[in-house]
């Protein structure tokens, strides 16, 4: 975090040391920039004279080409053009032959034209050289700009990150302190439930005969509230407990599973006229007992949601969602739902039908989504009024599963 708060201060002083570097380098004024030219080639031949006066012979071309590169390089294209025309007429009229005339002979034409072509090949390079550090100084500005927008950016996410893992957190306490308070009222409420049931009881079988057939409807409602809520205490418990209890995964035969839960409710609908079909289901990996749980609450809804049909028609089987996933349907013709409400279906406490039409405490549904959600799965429904419902839930293949689990670090 140190190193990314001091980035953007690196950054910014080096900024500002290029740009000095490069006002450094060039003269913006044109009068400074051809007096600069003049200056230049000028200086250029009081070397070259200081030079010959100690003897030293054949070093007015190198001084005088290396004032001319000095202008190209802070002046720019039109001073070195000057500085190329006065330091070829410097070096004809004080250094070639005739001496302080403008005339060339013919031996030392030669050498006049290479002084020229030298001087130009000079300055052309110094412009290509100038023009690519311009061209490579703008493409560094703008990639440390990018850096530095680069590095603002995963700050930016850097505490993002720390935000959300800090609510995920609160979150996370927050759904366990909401477990452990419905559990507990949950709990608490079970004793002075039992003795409302007990007492209501014992006045109902002492007191029959002195109470009239109203008094009698009225102790029976209470009887019949009471134990309704006490199977909403009950569901509400064991929708607490799932969020608290541990999740052991280990491969689950779908098919076996189904069959089991499928015998058990044959017991409870004896005497119903019911067409069970169920397909071929693949092993699955995860927990048994809250998968049973899923089938338990997804076929009894179905088993009950078509008392009303004869025949009735219940069907399980199972969909390939992907190579990782499959998904498993429970398919009836019963009562059905309407798609508008779809979103309420998984809600706590949620019915679309009334109670005197069908029994529950709107506690399965919701029940299903936490333990498929657990599994890392989906769940949804389908369906319309009077014309049946389907829920689809997926999970996670055992070989997919396993597969995972040999390749894991």
């Amino acid at each position: 975090m140190t190193e990314l708060a001091e980035g953007p201060t690196h950054v910014a002083v080096r900024r500002s040391l290029g740009y000095w570097n490069q006002e450094f380098q060039r003269i913006h004024s044109p009068i400074l920039r051809y007096g600069f030219s003049v200056v230049s080639v000028g200086m250029a031949l009081g070397v070259g004279f200081a030079l010959q006066h100690y003897q030293f012979r054949d070093v007015e071309l190198p001084v005088l080409t290396l004032a001319i590169a000095f202008t190209t390089w802070y002046a720019g294209a039109g001073p070195s053009v000057l500085a190329v025309l006065l330091s070829s007429a410097f070096f004809d009229y004080f250094f070639i032959e005739p001496l302080y005339s403008f005339d060339i002979s013919s031996r030392d034409l030669p050498y006049f034209f290479i002084f020229v072509a030298w001087a130009v090949i000079v300055a052309s390079f110094s412009a290509v050289r100038r023009r690519i550090e311009d061209n490579l100084r703008q493409a560094r500005d703008h990639l440390q700009v990018e850096v530095v927008q680069r590095r603002q950016r995963e700050d930016e996410i850097r505490k993002l990150n720390l935000e959300l893992g800090k609510r995920a957190l609160e979150l996370e306490a927050s759904n366990k302190e909401l477990e452990s308070f419905a559990y507990s009222v949950s709990h608490d409420l079970r004793a002075p439930l039992r003795h409302m049931v007990g007492y209501s009881e014992l006045l109902q079988r002492q007191a029959s005969s002195l109470l009239d057939e109203k008094s009698q409807r009225f102790i029976r409602t209470i009887l019949d509230s009471a134990k309704r809520m006490g199977n909403l205490i009950d569901d509400l418990l064991s929708f607490s407990r799932i969020g608290r209890a541990e999740t052991k995964k280990t491969q689950v035969d779908l098919g076996q599973l189904v069959q089991e839960v499928v015998a058990e409710i044959k017991q409870d609908t004896k005497g119903r006229d019911i067409a069970w079909k169920v397909g071929a289901l693949p092993v699955c990996y995860g927990d048994r007992s809250m998968l049973r749980l899923v089938v338990v609450n997804l076929v009894s809804n179905a088993a009950k949601f078509t008392r009303l049909r004869r025949p009735a028609e219940i069907e399980i089987g199972c969909v390939d969602r992907n190579k990782k996933e499959v998904e498993v349907f429970v398919r009836d013709n019963g009562a059905g739902f309407d798609m508008q409400y779809v979103n309420k279906l998984f809600g706590v406490f949620q019915r679309l039908h009334l109670p005197e039409q069908f029994e529950g405490t709107g506690i399965g549904l919701a029940t299903v989504q936490r333990i498929i959600h657990r599994h890392g799965g989906e769940v949804r429904g389908e369906g319309a009024v009077d014309q049946g419902a389907t829920f689809y839930f997926s999970l996670t293949k055992a070989q997919d599963a396993a597969e995972r689990t040999a390749n894991a670090p």
